[in-house]
């Protein structure tokens, strides 16, 4: 029964995009990362993803072990170079601080030609027409910028905090949950909160099909934007809304 629920998600774009939300969420210098801090929380995510049964891409891992073996190369003892030969050093994470910031350029211009179709889509063309009942103030809901990354980090760190180390499923099994059905209980859970509900809240049993299936239902939540997360700032808790018409 732990093997119920495969799940791939097509939100991760890929190791690359992971390494450069974790360089942005802890300010790195992308020209000077640290490495153990940024292995140690990349493999964080990685564990997350595994307790979960999420089917990882081999590169997630291909991306784990070329950290490591960073890693271990910055930790060697540094060689004595004789002084009358001119022999540059090269730096273990040359190869990948080049990658990630061509992988920034591209992302960065993609973000803004994403913009540009989206204002696009917002020009029309029609003749005047006097709309009376329009209110002068109307209410805006701003869904932020938290990304799947976000969501896979609170849902670690719910975990952890509430000790759960493996989310194991009891001995008695209860029936699969349909995500549609799930989908149902957590809108009204939302719904009923209007100042929002706390992301570890949704998560009350510990039972690895539990686990993902409210997580796959949150994300498809957001995804018809009948709910939004918000966080005020890094590291603070997630807290979810519902999106009002």
């Amino acid at each position: 029964m732990s093997q119920a629920y495969q799940v791939k998600l097509d939100a991760f774009e890929g190791p690359l995009d992971l390494l450069l939300h974790l360089i942005n969420k802890y300010e790195i210098d992308i020209n000077d990362i640290p490495v153990a801090q940024i292995t140690e929380q990349y493999m964080n995510y990685i564990h997350t993803m595994q307790k979960l049964d999420l089917n990882i891409a081999s590169e997630y891992l291909v991306m784990a072990a070329t950290l490591v073996a960073i890693k271990s190369q910055m930790l060697l003892p540094k060689q004595e170079i004789d002084e009358e030969v001119d022999e540059y050093m090269e730096d273990p994470r040359e190869e990948l601080m080049q990658r990630l910031i061509e992988y920034r350029k591209f992302k960065d211009a993609a973000e803004k030609l994403k913009e540009k179709e989206e204002d696009a889509s917002q020009l029309f063309t029609r003749s005047p027409v006097i709309f009376e009942k329009l209110t002068q103030n109307p209410h805006k809901v701003v869904k932020g910028d938290l990304t799947i990354y976000d969501m896979l980090g609170a849902l670690g760190k719910m975990m952890e905090r509430k000790k759960w180390k493996e989310p194991l499923d009891t001995k008695v099994q209860r029936a699969e949950i349909p995500i549609e059905q799930r989908m149902d209980e957590v809108i009204e859970l939302v719904r009923e909160r209007r100042e929002g509900i706390y992301f570890d809240e949704l998560f009350s049993y510990r039972s690895r099909t539990h686990i993902v299936v409210t997580f796959m239902a949150l994300l498809e939540l957001m995804k018809s934007r009948k709910v939004f997360c918000e966080q005020e700032s890094h590291f603070d808790a997630l807290l979810v809304h519902y999106m009002e018409e």
